[in-house]
Formats: structure tokens, C-alpha cells, sequence
């Protein structure tokens, strides 16, 4: 269930904020990046600025449900999720003894 929902969180936040950065503003934003075709031509400025405001609302409403839906599971859940702080550092380990080379016959044994 909270995969679900953060995955649906996700996809509403990229999706608001691909239509904030359509809406049309002082500084041009994206909105005219088709060369003044697209959705300008099919429908007037007016209606076009009614559907983003419209769509930005909607989207934002439901990453406003979905922020505090995942707030709500996640605080149900009991996760253990230990932090390095929280760990005993690591006892020091002796090294393993490093060989040595096998020596050499002596001669007349």
C-alpha cells in the first residue's frame, strides 16, 4: 500500500511540476516553446490559462491528499530503521598472521 501511494505521490509531483512550468508568466516560462502551435492555436489563451490554472489545482490537491496519507501510513508503521549513530562502533579485529616462506632443504639432512 505505501509503495502504491509513493509512487502515485511521485508521478503527481512531476506532473505539477511540468504544469506549473507550462503556465504562461511575466517571463514567458515554457508556454510558447512550440513556436506558437500546440494547444495555443486549438483552444483561445483564455481557456488555455482556465484549463492549467484548473489542472495546477487539482494536481496540487492531490499531492496535498497523498502528502498526508503517506505521513499517516508511514507514522502506523513500526520500521526499524537504525541509524550508524545509534550502532556500537566496531571492535578492532587482530590481524590473521601473515605467513611465512616455507624455508629452504639443507643439504646432508
Amino acid at each position: 500500500m505505501g509503495t502504491v501511494l509513493l509512487v502515485i505521490h511521485l508521478l503527481v509531483a512531476i506532473f505539477l511540476v511540468g504544469v506549473i512550468l507550462l503556465q504562461r508568466s511575466e517571463g514567458g516560462a515554457l508556454d510558447g516553446l512550440g513556436g506558437g502551435s500546440g494547444a495555443s492555436n486549438i483552444l483561445s489563451s483564455r481557456g488555455t490559462g482556465n484549463l492549467l490554472t484548473r489542472t495546477t489545482a487539482i494536481l496540487a490537491t492531490i499531492f496535498i491528499i497523498t502528502s498526508i496519507s503517506l505521513s499517516i501510513y508511514y507514522k502506523g508503521t513500526d520500521r526499524k530503521v537504525k541509524s550508524l549513530l545509534d550502532e556500537a562502533p566496531a571492535q578492532s579485529q587482530e590481524l590473521p598472521e601473515v605467513p611465512t616462506a616455507p624455508q629452504a632443504p639443507v643439504a646432508g639432512k
